[in-house]
């Protein structure tokens, strides 16, 4: 019977844990943290959005980094079997809008209890409290780790230490570590699903002002990096909200000094369309004050800001309003610009971009290319995807597949 030693007990290491004791293993958990799946009980606000029911395809394409690699992951273990094998284990579950599948109490802490019983039932020894300080090689081959209480021997290590977003559960990077020291590239981890700081005080006023079906555009020079539709926040430092956070992924490995967001405020008009519309409202309107005839076409707090970068006076009555002056207000309710700072820092991140290199990883396997023995999963590798439920598929796929052939 081979032994295997998993290192870190979040949804990549208790997935691999439970595949690789069902494929006959000996299997050893080690979680430096007091107890199992910590970062799982704030995921989804505290309810667990654990997979989503797409297929392969849809799935992939929603793989902002490496998706190519996730292939063999994803055809092992799919968002189906995620779902199955939550049913089967007694998780009641549910699908929500956007196809996101949660547990039916809104648990996130019933996600790790399904979990915590397949283990026990499944005889995987946990250590709790114990923090592994290096892994043991030998002949490019894995022979145990040393913990911060013992060494101890085994056949294979599979790492699950995830990213360094929220070190409080734990994330603090020493897969990193672990990998670095075996001769494996580590991927400069950047932030991913965060929020982004504006430029300029153009958003100050805005604070707290939340918006529905805009679009949202990130562009470099002429070249459009992202583009959504969907919910969005002003917040103290620029803004936020589910469009934002996937936006964020796809630019933080670019010169953000380069990039400018744009609002579509009016999506579902187009520019003829809206131009018609002003017009109609200036006539009803017109000796009403362009400020307050606004109040019908964008929330009041943005009214001062399109009126200041349309270059219209507030006062100003709508029967007064030049046909350069409506054009100008059509632009900025079509495409509202503000200059990115940065992003947030990377321990507010939902999730990890960058890691170990997946050129150094069997994709087949989630072996390493470079020490046998030695498997990754879930975070602490160079793969990330847009919210909905797709990182913890992601951590449950790379898992389950380093588990099988651990």
């Amino acid at each position: 019977m081979n032994k295997v030693v998993i290192i870190g007990a979040g949804a990549s290491g208790m997935m691999a844990a439970c595949a690789s004791a069902k494929n006959g293993n000996k299997v050893l958990l080690i979680e430096k943290n007091e107890k199992l799946g910590k970062k799982i009980y704030i995921t989804g606000k505290g309810r667990c959005n654990l997979t989503c029911a797409v297929d392969n395809a849809e799935f992939m394409s929603n793989v902002v980094n490496n998706p190519k690699f996730l292939f063999g992951a994803i055809n092992t273990f799919s968002t189906k079997d995620t779902i199955d094998f939550f049913e089967s284990n007694g998780l009641k579950l549910k699908e929500e809008r956007g196809k996101r599948i949660f547990p039916n109490s809104d648990k996130a802490s019933d996600v790790n209890k399904t979990f915590e019983k397949l283990l026990n039932k499944l005889n995987v020894e946990v250590l709790l409290n114990t923090t592994v300080e290096k892994i043991l090689v030998e002949n490019n081959k894995v022979v145990g780790v040393k913990t911060n209480i013992e060494k101890i021997l085994c056949d294979s290590v599979i790492v699950c230490t995830g990213g360094v977003s929220y070190p409080l559960t734990g994330s603090t990077g020493d897969g990193y570590k672990f990998a670095k020291v075996n001769g494996h590239t580590i991927i400069e981890p950047k932030s991913a699903l965060v929020g982004i700081e504006l430029k300029g005080s153009d958003f100050i006023d805005l604070q707290g002002l939340s918006l529905k079906n805009v679009k949202i555009s990130a562009n470099l020079g002429k070249k459009t990096l992202y583009s959504d539709f969907g919910e969005m926040l002003f917040t103290h430092y620029g803004i936020s909200g589910p469009i934002v956070l996937s936006c964020s992924s796809v630019i933080n490995k670019k010169n953000l000094n380069d990039v400018k967001i744009s609002l579509d405020l009016k999506p579902a008009l187009d520019y003829n369309t809206l131009d018609n519309r002003l017009i109609r409202e200036f006539k009803e309107n017109n000796i009403k004050n362009i400020s307050t005839m606004m109040h019908s076409i964008v929330p009041k707090s943005l009214i001062e800001l399109i009126l200041r970068k349309s270059n219209v006076k507030p006062n100003k009555n709508c029967s007064e309003i030049t046909a350069i002056e409506r054009q100008n207000i059509i632009e900025k309710l079509k495409n509202l610009e503000f200059n990115i700072s940065k992003l947030r820092p990377i321990e507010e991140a939902i999730i990890t971009s960058g890691g170990i290199s997946v050129k150094e990883i069997n994709p087949k396997t989630m072996e390493s290319k470079l020490v046998n023995g030695l498997f990754f999963a879930g975070e602490v590798v160079d793969v990330d995807a847009f919210t909905g439920g797709f990182n913890l598929q992601v951590a449950f796929s790379t898992g389950y597949l380093a588990g099988l052939n651990a």
